[in-house]
């Protein structure tokens, strides 16, 4: 497995991670204490979570995590995220220093550890101004209780803002961003990843698979594999299996084809070409998932590969405002 810089920091990630949003919830402890272990194993380092994993049930993820990881802690990263609701009510939630400094500290309980290596703001909290979450973040590296932090699902000015702020200020900067990204779904590259690559930053891309979608186990008008996410999930349905995105999977899959490669070989291979992404992280339940994923990351792809790519599944035009 190939390490990747996080952006310009000193942090080294795997070039495939694993997502442990479903941790808790589709996959149990058992399942658990056997998925992370054989990760390790494939040469994966990068571990994400949040306080809010999984949804309905906060705090399970990072506990089930901790618990998995055990001795073998020292040897991964751990990223996790905070601001996104742990409760009732609007005071569990947001970029406060009064809730960074609750949150961290619950974190690093359930994930059983006394660093946590990357920490993200999970959401933009425009009830908060960005300094003085910034200044809250600042205070938990210096404490020794974080390495580097994050933010996600953050707007290319967003960031923009937040960079000038911590260079304005002299504090510590966000390392890294965090947002969808597939083949299928290309919009961060207009500003996010521009202002992502332009401060600094690495990117992680989440939903590469586009939920599923583009590990080759869906076929038009045919029964959907039982108990995959975008079968259970009407609003993954809604998101992904349009008309638009069918022809281009298709055509996707016979491109894979004449290389003798995967549509999921593509889906990896793809997003590793682009400098900018640090890691893929990708959701698993089973260690043969973890295995594929990790050798989809080995396809390099050419200049004209990667063209032909862009005929197929272009990103979409920005309508003209008169």
């Amino acid at each position: 497995m190939k390490l990747r810089n996080l952006g310009n920091s000193g942090l080294e990630v795997s070039a495939v991670g694993v997502g442990c949003n479903n941790l808790g919830g589709r996959l149990d402890r058992d399942g658990t204490m056997k998925l992370i272990p054989a990760a390790i194993d494939l040469g994966i380092t990068l571990f994400d979570t949040a306080d809010s994993y999984p949804v309905g049930k906060p705090g399970v993820s990072e506990t089930l995590l901790g618990e998995a990881l055990g001795d073998r802690r020292k040897d991964v990263v751990v990223a996790t995220k905070f601001a996104n609701v742990m409760g009732p009510g609007e005071m569990m939630r947001g970029g406060s220093r009064r809730w960074i400094m609750t949150a961290v500290e619950g974190s690093l309980r359930r994930l059983k550890t006394d660093w946590i290596d990357l920490y993200q703001m999970h959401f933009p909290d425009p009830n908060t101004p960005i300094d003085e979450t910034l200044r809250a973040l600042d205070d938990v590296i210096r404490a020794g209780k974080v390495r580097y932090i994050g933010c996600s699902n953050f707007a290319g000015w967003q960031i923009a803002t937040a960079r000038a702020a911590s260079r304005e200020l002299g504090l510590n900067a966000f390392a890294s961003d965090q947002d969808e990204y597939s083949i299928l779904v290309r919009e961060v590259e207009r500003e996010i990843i521009p202002a992502a690559r332009a401060n600094g930053m690495g990117f992680l891309p989440y939903f590469p698979l586009a939920s599923g979608f583009l590990t080759g186990k869906y076929r038009r008008n045919a029964p959907m594999p039982e108990g995959a996410r975008i079968t259970v999930a009407k609003i993954f349905q809604d998101n992904y299996l349009t008309d638009e995105n069918w022809q281009i999977v298709e055509r996707l899959e016979d491109f894979c084809q004449t290389h003798g490669k995967t549509l999921l070989d593509l889906a990896f291979s793809w997003l590793l070409a682009n400098p900018t992404v640090s890691s893929v992280i990708a959701g698993a339940t089973k260690t043969e998932q973890l295995a594929a994923n990790v050798k989809a990351a080995e396809w390099a792809l050419t200049p004209d590969q990667l063209a032909q790519i862009d005929r197929i599944s272009p990103l979409p035009k920005t309508k003209k405002i008169h």
